[in-house]
């Protein structure tokens, strides 16, 4: 297995495996590229912790002395997550409550309990930074079972530390997801229902695949709420920027309904957007774990990649080619197949039995996810198989575009060929001069090195 210790006499044979293309060369015509910036409409909290102190007045008369309260922390990539949940707590003290953290998030850490405290502190979210301890567990009780005209849904699990709480606060983003299109996505519910249901209720969510998490999601998760003494919900909103736009506080009866699925079309509203219809070949820096659940956010790249479900029509990219996975992500390549190829440095670096953890628990979407492309031993010769493989007869001219990662497209790197589009097109701004990609001995792009503008 690769990024896991093998046993004796297995890491020769991981070597003699992943040596087969140690040595095979791509060329191809490289375009000069050019930095661009992105302007968006994109509205920004000044003062993020006392707009949370300022929604969380509706506990007040909630919250009495001593009162345990659990609030959820979990998804990855969101905007002064710790300081809102700082806020949080020091709220609920204020108020007289004993606040702390629970781990809200499904299988993620290789599904252990000290995995889960190990994911949240690489999100910046620890004892320290939020000023509240960590109670992680994967214990979890079976709380019923949902159904409908349809037959039978799945059984519904919930987190015993979430039950055992005198009160829940249910935090997290609210966003389009990245794997399904329904009035409710990723936010509140998602956390309440795959995140407290841990491995269990994830898996079994899961396992109904793209329906499971369209339709028996909220449906689950309202039925956690009224199973637990959930105080409200503390949905966060991002702009384009990945900057925290808005907070509010949702009454529990509106965890995936109606207020949530207000804050999802609000939340649409304020995504960010590559700028072109048609890409030939789309760079991704590092994708991730911490940059998205399927390691690159969907709705960026253009490709949902789950039979059943309909792709998207725009943008239209052609070969997805990404570079390097986040330290962040522990090994977890979740999301690898929605590239078309990637580099022997990001292969090296997957910890399979945690990315296949991942896969299996997200269902249908999560194994077609995780099969592994094609892979190539240098940034050059990962970007060059792209050119000659994006079906463009005169590679001289394809369409490139280089982005760091599918969270941060506030500034990119385009081909030339693209040039008299990003002139007319009223959100982008030329930032420097046409020039080669900065590629190391190796074969590589320094990642804070971008075009050596002039050459």
């Amino acid at each position: 297995m690769v990024g896991v210790g093998p046993a004796e006499g297995e890491g020769e044979t991981v070597d003699a495996f992943l040596g087969q293309v140690a040595d095979l060369r791509c060329e191809a015509p490289l375009p000069r590229m050019v930095r661009v910036r992105q302007r968006f409409d994109a509205p920004a909290l000044d003062d993020v912790e006392g707009a949370v102190a300022g929604e969380l007045r509706r506990l007040e008369g909630q919250i009495w002395p001593g009162m345990r309260v659990g609030i959820t922390a979990g998804s990855r990539g969101v905007a002064n997550i710790a300081a809102i949940l700082r806020a949080t707590g020091e709220t609920v003290r204020r108020l007289g409550g004993q606040p702390f953290i629970i781990p809200a998030m499904g299988s993620h850490g290789g599904a252990t309990a000290e995995g889960q405290v190990e994911v949240l502190a690489g999100y910046g979210v620890t004892e320290a930074s939020t000023g509240m301890p960590i109670v992680s567990s994967m214990a979890v009780h079976h709380i019923g079972d949902l159904a409908d005209a349809t037959g039978p849904g799945p059984a519904v699990y919930m987190s015993e530390t979430a039950l055992q709480a005198d009160g829940l606060i249910i935090c997290n983003r609210v966003k389009p997801h990245t794997d399904f299109r329904s009035g409710i996505e990723s936010g509140l519910a998602k956390i309440t229902a795959i995140g407290l249901g841990k491995h269990e209720g994830a898996k079994t969510i899961h396992s109904f695949g793209t329906r499971g998490l369209a339709h028996w999601l909220p449906l689950a998760a309202q039925l956690m709420v009224r199973s637990a003494n959930v105080l409200c919900g503390l949905a966060v909103l991002e702009n384009a920027y990945d900057q925290t736009a808005r907070v509010f506080a949702a009454a529990a009866d509106g965890i995936g309904g109606p207020a949530e699925a207000g804050a999802l079309e609000e939340a649409k509203g304020l995504m960010a957007s590559l700028p072109f219809q048609d890409i030939d070949v789309l760079i991704v820096d590092e994708m991730g774990k911490n940059v998205s659940g399927t390691g690159m956010d969907t709705n960026i790249i253009g490709r949902m990649m789950i039979r059943g479900v309909p792709e998207f029509q725009r943008p239209n990219v052609r070969i997805v080619v990404a570079l390097d996975l986040t330290e962040e992500s522990h090994g977890n390549g979740a999301g690898i197949g929605l590239a078309d190829i990637l580099t022997l440095r990001a292969v090296r670096k997957l910890d399979l039995r945690a990315t296949y953890i991942n896969g299996l628990t997200s269902g249908i979407g999560g194994v077609q996810r995780v099969k592994l492309p094609l892979f190539l031993p240098s940034d050059v010769d990962a970007i060059c198989a792209g050119i000659l493989c994006c079906g463009r007869g005169d590679p001289v001219n394809a369409r490139v575009v280089r982005i760091k990662n599918t969270l941060d497209i506030a500034e990119l790197e385009v081909s030339e060929s693209l040039l008299d589009e990003v002139r007319a097109h009223p959100r982008l701004e030329v930032l420097g001069r046409p020039g080669r990609l900065a590629i190391d001995a190796q074969g590589n792009l320094p990642r804070d090195a971008g075009v050596a503008a002039g050459h």
